[in-house]
């Protein structure tokens, strides 16, 4: 009898433990769940934006001068795909699906979201001082929310390095950040005056999610972003990745080389592919990245010193006017031209990546006419 009784009592332990230990486990993996669900696009609607898709694609992105990917999607559903040329032109390297492109200043995107996450953790306040993550950092009056809207006023380390950095030395963000200490280059304004663009402001952005988290920016955004979305084609590139650095091109297949500025990350060095970009996009759009109210605020206009329906959000430009909004990036570095436009009104997207130099790519939110039905001439900033 007592030996039965302990047999049922433990078996009774166990159950209850199992039972409390599951759904602990279960919403430790699934994250955010959706909070909108795309509505399904008929066969005959996918058909005819794919045609007009491809009639565009034919015109000013055909295979003789681009080289890259293209994708278009409605309702989260691609509706048109386009590989051209090259990955690797001196081998030959043919462009898939894959194959993942430099996204130069579209890589701000995911800097920007990633320090939006650890505000709305309560890791991180946007009114937080430099000086709070770098105290010897010599411009003062600069807070978290000035990087991300491009009103710190601060010299864009692009140029800033040019007087003394020793160019046969590939710089860090570190090195970035102990240059502007050491050598303290005059800003371009003063803080919150009006908007800048400065790349600089996304160097220390990623550095400061390194002092918060404790992580590598490159592991953290691994981690916790990229592969929990599903984003296996997309990673940062370091310094300790340089041995398998692949060039961009100019228009006649000439290579940019690697130089001393290919190695800092936030403001850029992030590779993707259009299809993982597709998954960064839907992320935003139900929510499982960061909450609705969190997205809300980065999408709300920071710079309003003249009136323009050009803005620029925490992490994103806009431009909003009655009949339009359209949340996007765009980016160039090297041979690199990457366009990563939002139809928020259209719930459509636009995905360029290319890996040959190619202005015709900034052109592409023409394309919104596929949705909208009338001719997108605004010309969105570069």
């Amino acid at each position: 009898m007592n030996r039965t009784f302990l047999t049922i009592y433990s078996i009774c332990i166990l159950f209850y433990t199992a039972s409390c230990q599951q759904p602990h486990k279960k919403q430790q993996a699934s994250g955010p769940q959706p909070d909108m669900e795309f509505v399904p696009l008929a066969s005959v609607a996918k058909q005819r934006y794919a045609a007009e898709a491809q009639a565009y694609c034919e015109k000013y992105l055909n295979d003789n001068v681009f080289s890259g990917a293209v994708l278009v999607a409605k309702n989260g559903e691609i509706v048109y795909e386009q590989y051209s040329g090259f990955k690797d032109y001196r081998n030959k390297t043919t462009v898939t699906p894959e194959t993942p492109f430099h996204l130069a200043s579209v890589s701000k995107t995911f800097t920007g979201m990633a320090i939006m996450r650890l505000w709305e953790q309560g890791r991180i306040g946007l009114e937080d001082s430099v000086q709070q993550y770098f105290p010897s950092f010599p411009y003062h009056g600069i807070t978290v929310r000035m990087l991300l809207s491009h009103r710190s006023g601060l010299p864009n380390y692009l140029y800033a390095l040019e007087t003394y950095w020793n160019k046969k030395v590939k710089a860090t963000n570190q090195d970035v950040i102990n240059y502007l200490i050491q050598f303290q280059p005059p800003r371009q304004q003063w803080p919150n005056r009006n908007f800048h663009y400065s790349n600089t402001n996304y160097i220390l952005l990623a550095s400061i999610l390194e002092k918060v988290t404790g992580i590598g920016f490159p592991q953290y955004m691994r981690d916790s972003v990229f592969v929990p979305l599903g984003m296996h084609h997309t990673f940062v590139f370091s310094i300790a990745d340089t041995a398998s650095y692949v060039p961009t091109y100019s228009w006649n297949w000439r290579e940019y080389g690697m130089d001393h500025l290919d190695c800092t990350y936030g403001d850029k060095n992030i590779y993707s592919t259009v299809r993982d970009m597709l998954l960064w996009d839907k992320a935003m759009y139900q929510h499982t990245f960061v909450k609705r109210a969190t997205m809300d605020t980065a999408l709300v206009p920071q710079s309003n010193e003249r009136k323009s329906m050009h803005n620029y959000g925490l992490g994103w430009r806009l431009f909003q006017s009655a009949t339009d909004s359209v949340v996007y990036h765009n980016g160039k570095w090297h041979g690199s031209n990457t366009v990563f436009c939002r139809l928020v009104q259209d719930t459509a997207t636009i995905i360029v990546l290319g890996n040959r130099l190619n202005r015709n790519i900034y052109a592409s939110r023409r394309m919104a006419a596929i949705f909208s039905g009338k001719s997108e001439e605004n010309v969105l900033e570069e």
